[in-house]
């Protein structure tokens, strides 16, 4: 973890110098509460909710390693749909196209693979960032962020404009390296050095903090907040209600047997000796003809089942996740069309993750194109494609996309709706044209039509005559 170097002196306003603005952003850093929503996640904040401590006592060792969680599938059944496939920005006459450019860097960033974590970290803490930034060459680089290891300060009034952010990282070795943006300078701490008023300055050629913050379930006012946040009070009861059916299983859920009329044995200490050792291989008998024996009726833990279910059922409405992913009432399985109606709410839950991760991956684009002086670092007319969230059948998909193309709907925008990503589309260009090219050199070699010489007029028809001689005749 980085601290601040104990030298530093607090101050009364806003920041002015390098190490001040390290200073405050380092308090907006999220602390350790933070990590919980990630323990969710991965299944690793285990909380044995036992009724009573005896039973903790007993039972810690057995069930040590048990889980039952659904926090992880919940972030996922979200992140699994949100899949970037290009940017499309207007040309000058009007037309749309995908930019190639804009694909070049996202592939020299493995952002086909890195854009999902970016993703799924702010599903999972609220916020997750990217920085853009030039590399010895002077190509842009797309670098991810996680949210517990930057902090950023929004220009007053502002609800996207930033006015500085700092990363705080830490190497394998425990040294710390600080990086402090600013819209005029950049300021950088290297490894190794512990004060943060050691730091080089130099300026910023972009002119505007090179930082994108990809903030979820995003609100005019108060922070981002985890997919997770009204998940896990559900989550523990269904822990606390699995853990009791557990505890059940092991007393009441194998039958109890008892005996009356038998003498009771004791101890030299005057304590009574159990006169059986019961267990489901022993057979009890007893000489006494007055003993009789009988059997406690076992526990029914359908009641437990019962509940686990409700519970469940509330988990997935409050999170918009269909039921048949927590396999409830999975007895039928749900046709194709019930599973789409029960997915309504989980896609439109996606598609509004996509309008505002959509516009971040924008401003992340257009800071590319700004590294490379491009004009297009202001092209705000920029859109996000993505994948289809919505899953089909393929007979489905295609049979509306054909009822599309009776609409005339161009068949570039018919083939990026069929799940093509836009180098196949490329590509797609490419083989129509090898094939146009070669079907005319085919047309070549197939036998021509005679050429008529213009100055010979061909026979007028008489028809008409024709006609009127056989009306004539009638």
């Amino acid at each position: 973890m980085i601290v601040p170097p104990g030298s530093h002196t607090a101050f009364i306003g806003k920041p002015s110098k390098p190490d001040e603005w390290l200073a405050y952003l380092y308090g907006k850093l999220p602390g350790p509460s933070s990590k919980l929503y990630a323990q969710y996640y991965e299944g690793e904040q285990q909380k044995f909710a036992f009724s009573q401590a005896r039973y903790k006592s007993a039972f810690r060792g057995v069930f040590e390693s048990w889980r039952d969680n659904f926090s992880g599938m919940i972030v996922d059944a979200t992140n699994e749909r949100l899949y970037v496939d290009s940017f499309r920005i207007p040309d000058t006459d009007g037309k749309g196209s995908t930019d190639k450019d804009a694909r070049e860097f996202w592939q020299r960033s493995s952002m086909d693979a890195y854009s999902n974590a970016v993703h799924l970290e702010a599903l999972i803490s609220g916020c997750s960032y990217v920085v853009v930034w030039a590399d010895k060459a002077g190509e842009p680089t797309i670098t991810p962020v996680s949210g517990d290891r930057m902090a950023v300060c929004y220009k007053a009034g502002s609800l996207w404009e930033l006015e500085a952010a700092a990363r705080f990282e830490m190497d394998a070795w425990g040294r710390q390296q600080v990086t402090l943006w600013t819209e005029e300078y950049v300021y950088e701490v290297a490894y190794g050095t512990v004060e943060w008023d050691q730091g080089v300055l130099s300026p910023n050629p972009l002119k505007i903090v090179p930082v994108v913050p990809f903030e979820n379930r995003v609100r005019l006012v108060g922070d981002p907040t985890s997919d997770l946040a009204n998940c896990i009070p559900i989550q523990d009861a269904i822990n606390k209600t699995v853990m009791d059916a557990l505890t059940a299983s092991e007393f009441a859920a194998f039958p109890q047997r008892y005996v009356t009329g038998l003498e009771i044995q004791e101890d030299a200490q005057g304590n009574p000796i159990e006169p059986f050792n019961v267990g489901q291989d022993k057979l009890l008998q007893a000489e006494d003809p007055n003993a009789k024996f009988g059997s406690f009726e076992a526990a029914d833990l359908k009641n437990y089942v019962a509940l686990v279910d409700m519970l469940v059922q509330h988990l997935a409405s409050v999170s918009r996740v269909p039921s048949h992913y927590f396999l409830v009432n999975s007895s039928n399985t749900p046709s194709g069309e019930a599973i789409i109606s029960a997915e309504a709410g989980l896609v439109a839950k996606v598609r509004e993750k996509m309008l505002h991760f959509g516009e971040a991956w924008e401003r992340v684009i257009r800071l590319c194109f700004a590294v490379k002086r491009d004009k297009r670092k202001d092209a705000f007319e920029m859109e996000t494609r993505w994948r289809d969230p919505e899953y089909r059948t393929e007979a489905q998909h295609i049979d509306a996309l054909l009822k599309l193309k009776q609409l005339n709907v161009p068949e570039e925008i018919l083939w990026a709706e069929a799940g093509f990503s836009a180098a196949q589309i490329d590509s797609f260009r490419e083989m129509r044209k090898a094939d146009a090219k070669a079907a005319a050199e085919i047309q070549k070699l197939m036998p021509q039509p005679e050429p008529q010489n213009p100055a010979v007029k061909p026979p007028q028809g008489n028809s008409g005559n024709a006609n009127r001689k056989i009306n004539e005749a009638k």
